[in-house]
């Protein structure tokens, strides 16, 4: 398996595993938002990645600009949204290898600071802690018994602890059915 940045060509595969790995109707609300992240001039600049096995493209992870009021002018900061390993491929380390090797490339790229809002028992094994506890507000309020789900990790030492403030994604991000459960 190999994890590459993802090319326009790969479009209609990536919707499919987007809509396989998240099911028939949920699946199509996330294939619609991918294809609206992709072309949100406010996203950029925006990572995709897939991961491909035998020429098929089995998992896709995309992280898209995000600003935090408070925070520094300027302060490079993404945040995850969404990742889909299809079916039979999920529970193999796909997702984690997307995840790992999208954070290598936003550090290379400068970015200091990635967000997500995602189950609290998979994303800290990849370096995820609680966001709010470290003053990082999301753009729509996450119930107290979900707020472990909205997370921060830092690339850059001296980010946590520092910076905070309330993050405001892309357009196509901002609306309060994606913080929804």
């Amino acid at each position: 398996m190999e994890i590459r940045e993802a090319v326009r060509a790969n479009t209609t595969e990536i919707f499919r595993v987007h809509e396989n790995a998240f099911g028939k109707d949920k699946g199509f609300e996330i294939k619609q938002l991918v294809n609206s992240l992709l072309e949100d001039i406010t996203a950029k600049p925006s990572f995709s990645f897939v991961a491909v096995n035998n020429d098929t493209i089995i998992g896709h992870v995309l992280f898209t600009k995000v600003k935090i009021l408070g925070a520094s002018e300027g302060l490079p900061a993404q945040i995850l949204a969404p990742l889909a390993v299809l079916p039979d491929y999920q529970n193999k380390g796909v997702g984690g290898r997307l995840v790992k090797g999208g954070i290598e490339e936003l550090k290379k790229s400068g970015t200091k600071v990635v967000f997500v809002l995602g189950h609290p028992g998979y994303y800290p094994r990849y370096g995820f802690t609680p966001a709010g506890k470290h003053g990082f507000e999301a753009p729509y309020p996450i119930p107290n018994e979900h707020a472990d789900a909205w997370m921060v990790q830092e690339l850059s030492p001296g980010i946590i602890g520092v910076e905070k403030g309330k993050v405001l994604c892309s357009d196509s991000l901002n609306k309060p059915e994606h913080w929804r459960e």
